[in-house]
Formats: structure tokens, sequence, C-alpha cells
């Protein structure tokens, strides 16, 4: 890696890291600058805006860690609705990156920016639909091998799991507890059973 690629990187992960903990809209370009020790100089030669940095956050570290943990583990799966369970669970209780404290960084950003910048809201949502088109596709499979039931609608389950999933995101910043998402998995859990 280049040393104007690897400056590029380290400002876009620090300044992910920032805004997870403080927002978006909060966190300032200064920030970034102190946080990464780049000149103002070397932050505006890779990102001419705040704004540029931030889609290429969502376009160039999000949706790459996004695809190998909200997608690949449904993909060639024997038990589709297990593997969507144990996905959803491996983010609330394993995943030793996302706190608690500070929710989803999707859905943190989908919040505090899809309602006033057309570029964020056409990125995030692109997220959005890679993770319901996975299940879906999940879903489908299951069910032409007989391991769900039919007649159940994939999109209504795919759009079930995840407003769930940001829902309880958000009880858990609120609570500050992970104990709010057993109960959602439990939920979930039982939700499935009833499928299969």
């Amino acid at each position: 890696m280049k040393k104007s690629e690897a400056t590029r990187l380290n400002i876009l992960q620090k300044a992910f890291e920032l805004i997870y903990v403080k927002g978006y809209k909060t966190t300032s370009v200064d920030e970034i600058i102190a946080t990464t020790q780049v000149t103002k100089g070397a932050f505006y030669y890779h990102f001419k805006t705040k704004d540029e940095m931030g889609l290429a956050i969502i376009n160039e570290l999000l949706k790459t860690n996004f695809r190998s943990t909200f997608i690949e583990p449904l993909e060639n799966t024997d038990h589709p609705l297990e593997s969507i369970y144990q996905l959803v669970y491996g983010i609330l209780m394993e995943n030793e990156l996302l706190k608690v404290e500070y929710g989803c960084p999707t859905s943190n950003l989908t919040q505090e920016m899809a309602p006033w910048h057309m570029d964020f809201t056409r990125a995030l949502n692109e997220l959005a639909e890679r993770w319901e088109n996975a299940m879906i596709t999940c879903i489908e499979n299951g069910k032409k091998k007989g391991s769900i039931k039919e007649h159940v609608d994939a999109k209504e389950i795919a759009v079930f799991v995840m407003s769930g999933y940001w829902g309880v995101r958000n009880l858990g910043k609120l609570e500050n507890s992970k104990s709010v998402y057993l109960i959602y998995l439990k939920g979930l859990k039982n939700y499935f059973n009833s499928l299969e």
C-alpha cells in the first residue's frame, strides 16, 4: 500500500471510530485531523468535504465489512433460519467491534443523515438492500429444499429481522445493556420455529 493510500485509509478508520462514538454531525473535521495527526492539507487532498469522506466510509469501509458480516454467512446454507438467527446473535452478543452503548453504525448514519443527504440515503439503502436480498435468497432456497414452509413470505421475514435488529440496537443504546438483545433473540427464535 502506498503512503497516500495508507494515509487515506487511516483517516477513514479514525473518522469512523469518532463518528461511531460521537455521531456524524457532531464530529468535526478538526477532530478527525487531530485524531489522525494529518495536516489539514493532507485531509483535503484526500477528501474535498466532510461529506465526501463520510460517503467513503460507507463505500470503502462499511460495505466491505458488511459483506463479510451480513451477507457471506447466509450464502450456501442448508439451514437458512438458523443461519439468519446465528448471524444476528453473533452481531448482537459476540461482535466486539459493535458496542451496545453506540448501537449500529449503519443505523446511526441512516437516522442522522438519510433524511438530509440523498447520497448518504442511496449508499445506506444499498447496504440495507444487500442484507435484505441475501436473507430473501437464503429463505427462498430453504423453501425450495423444504426446510421452511412454502407459504412463508421471504421479504416479510427479511424486513421483520432487519427492523427488529435496528430497533433493538437503539433500545440497547437507551438501556446501555445487552439484556434487551436477549429478549429480542428469544422472540426471533420463537418466530423462526413457527416457520419451519
